[in-house]
């Protein structure tokens, strides 16, 4: 018999996350750091909506694109929070999560060899969503000494006559960086006279500790050849809603709502009409999330201070990303032990690609009261590690 199976799909790697937590299903008592999922219940109100639409019947599918109430209330938010102007009539698509979005985003403008720029360490998605457009993709190596943010030197150093997309990750998973209005207009610049179009994933642009979160949409010259993605998860607290969105130019709106239409027809009504709540009477909620992370963050900072672990101070989402490269150990290895010694998961670094090699993702999504043991743990093994 013939070989069944695509080969593109059969060269991919599992998620380096997911193999790592097959480990943790199968032990007791851990305390897990891993998942990057709120800790937060949804907020009642937003609850609420979703509940009462299921009361009322409002269990049909919506419009391919949404609901257009919803898709209304993300321009206001847009509008409101970045001052860019969206029509919500041909410039947004609400999809099932900022993952869908990603995918179907690159299979819209990608042609069998274009090259789609992905900084590392990133989310683990961008890489094979690349491939299965048919993309090659391109890594950039981020480094820690920039803190982790994407120069235009590096940039540069990567574009060739073939770049057609650069996936833009901030503020980023998983080291917590993010970039910052002059940051993001060196590369802007680069963008334009390049011809490049960026894809703009901003799931975790409401949680930013340091000024305001700036989008290079909202940049002159940039909203027309920007994908902006965003979503519910993160800073709602909606990550089982399934909930996401993309904004951009009218012609590649229209092309991935195609291919939404195929695949998925429409994200979960429920969802959607609480999403409109979320956006609507949300801003407070998502206030007090940001500071109840801001505290924790500026915990593990200390902690990681006193245990003379060094981390860059990572200003957006939810992780830190110290480094453990004095122990001589591989990420994986680290995280293993750590894991069969101490009973604390967290995720290595090199699950984000190459350059994550020698770090630890944490992620704060979690009460003060478990990242205290958590970190009681951690020094006692790192105490041990150096003592032997």
């Amino acid at each position: 018999m013939s070989v069944p199976l695509n080969e593109t799909v059969l060269s991919l790697k599992p998620s380096g996350i997911r193999k790592f937590f097959d480990l943790v299903s199968e032990m007791d008592n851990v305390i897990s750091l891993g998942v990057g999922e709120p800790d937060f219940d949804t907020p009642w109100h937003i609850r609420d909506e979703g509940i009462y639409a299921l009361e009322q019947g409002k269990t049909f599918y919506t419009s391919n694109a949404g609901l257009k109430e919803l898709r209304e209330e993300i321009c206001n938010y847009q509008k409101r929070k970045q001052g860019i102007e969206y029509n919500p009539a041909n410039e947004v698509l609400v999809t099932v999560g900022g993952s869908e979005a990603i995918d179907i985003g690159l299979r819209a403008m990608i042609n069998p060899g274009d090259e789609v720029i992905i900084p590392q360490p990133a989310y683990v998605s961008y890489y094979p969503c690349a491939l299965l457009a048919g993309a090659k993709p391109v890594i950039i190596d981020l480094k820690s000494e920039n803190e982790f943010r994407l120069t235009p030197e590096e940039l540069l150093s990567a574009v060739t006559p073939k770049t057609k997309v650069l996936i833009l990750p901030f503020p980023n998973n998983p080291t917590g960086a993010i970039m910052e209005k002059e940051d993001l207009e060196k590369i802007a610049k680069i963008c334009i006279e390049k011809d490049i179009y960026v894809m703009s994933d901003e799931i975790y642009g409401a949680l930013t500790y340091k000024g305001k979160h700036i989008s290079i949409a909202s940049l002159d010259g940039m909203k027309e050849r920007t994908i902006l993605i965003d979503g519910f998860s993160k800073a709602y607290a909606m990550t089982g809603w399934r909930l996401g969105y993309a904004c951009g130019p009218a012609d590649i709106i229209k092309q991935m709502t195609k291919i939404h239409q195929f695949a998925i027809m429409c994200a979960p009504t429920t969802s959607q009409y609480a999403a409109v709540e979320a956006l609507r009477n949300g801003d407070d909620d998502v206030r007090l999330m940001r500071g109840a992370y801001n505290q924790r963050r500026r915990f593990l900072m200390n902690a990681f201070k006193e245990m003379n672990l060094p981390c860059f101070e990572p200003y957006g989402a939810f992780y830190v990303f110290p480094c453990i490269k004095e122990f001589g150990m591989t990420s994986e290895e680290f995280a293993t032990r750590f894991l069969e010694e101490e009973r604390v998961a967290v995720v290595p670094g090199s699950a984000f690609g190459e350059s994550g090699e020698g770090f630890l993702r944490i992620s704060y999504a979690y009460s003060i009261d478990n990242l205290k043991e958590a970190m009681t743990r951690l020094a006692r093994f790192v105490n041990k590690l150096r003592n032997r």
